[in-house]
């Protein structure tokens, strides 16, 4: 099994409606490791590593986002994978 990087910028209402713990939990479900952190401009920064078809599948939850939060945009790059443990919220 190939591990991959993604590093994403999320765009729209994603701050104060819960959607880090949103990305935490479905990222554990699917075993990925890395971080999900609130950008001084009102982004949703999100660094995950894991199986592509994971990695695939979280952009979709990403687009969707919690229940109160309004996605506009996803800004999508894949990196090199740097082994991060665990999956965080800053």
């Amino acid at each position: 099994m190939t591990i991959k990087h993604i590093n994403v910028l999320i765009s729209g209402e994603v701050q104060g409606v819960g959607y880090r713990a949103f990305v935490k939990r479905h990222a554990l479900d699917m075993g990925l490791t890395g971080y999900a952190e609130n950008l001084s401009d009102g982004r949703v920064e999100v660094v995950a590593e894991g199986p592509e078809s994971e990695l695939e599948h979280l952009l979709i939850m990403l687009r969707k986002g919690p229940a109160h939060a309004v996605v506009s945009n996803l800004e999508i790059s894949w990196g090199e994978v740097s082994h991060l443990a665990d999956f965080y919220i800053y």
